[in-house]
């Protein structure tokens, strides 16, 4: 059976364009053996990192109190369900041209000298092993491609520098732009989740 971690941003919930979009994919994937981890930020938000978390990070397990032990949890909680995924998709609206600020504190949690990624004197080497992360970008206007998306090349840096490198990027773009550019742009997007189903559930 294959274990896919969700991760959902949207603050809208079940209206945000990308968390249908998420459910249109898994929808595809009904028919196969998996079992599916939902993490949805919205409801279960992530608090911004602090520095006393980072330092419990850095202290030895076995010396952290338990303020450290708890704060420790956040990350050590996420890396592990990413690292038991086989797969990961992740639902990426776009506010005010960059990430939602939840999905960023999230990411936060990730990224762990010597657990996600290490660095050596040719440069840092990404830990987890690889396995397809597929994002689901709903998009307001038009970015795909352009000076004013932040979102991708940061993923694209973010996602290779802990060792995962099979990123798909569905784009949902125009959705305020009129209906029957939203409806195009959906539909598209569905298409293109369609086919990425056909291995992802494989």
């Amino acid at each position: 059976m294959k274990n896919v971690l969700v991760i959902k941003s949207s603050i809208s919930g079940d209206n945000g364009k990308s968390n249908q979009l998420i459910a249109h994919l898994l929808a595809e994937g009904a028919a196969a053996a998996v079992s599916v981890t939902e993490i949805d930020l919205n409801l279960n938000p992530v608090a911004h990192l602090a520095m006393d978390e980072i330092a419990s990070w850095m202290t030895p397990p076995a010396d952290r109190t338990a303020e450290q032990q708890a704060l420790a949890a956040v990350s050590d909680d996420l890396i592990a369900k990413v690292a038991a995924a086989d797969a990961v998709i992740i639902g990426v609206p776009m506010y005010n041209f960059a990430l939602p600020s939840q999905l960023k504190a999230l990411l936060d949690r990730l990224a762990r000298a010597g657990v996600t990624f290490k660095y050596t004197e040719q440069g840092p080497v990404g830990l987890l092993q690889d396995k397809p992360v597929v994002f689901a970008l709903a998009r307001g206007g038009i970015y795909a491609n352009g000076p004013a998306d932040s979102q991708v090349p940061f993923l694209k840096t973010f996602f290779n520098f802990i060792g995962l490198t099979q990123l798909h990027f569905v784009y949902a773009e125009g959705l305020n732009m009129g209906p029957e550019t939203a409806e195009s742009a959906l539909n598209s997007a569905q298409a293109e989740l369609k086919e990425i189903a056909k291995t992802l559930f494989a």
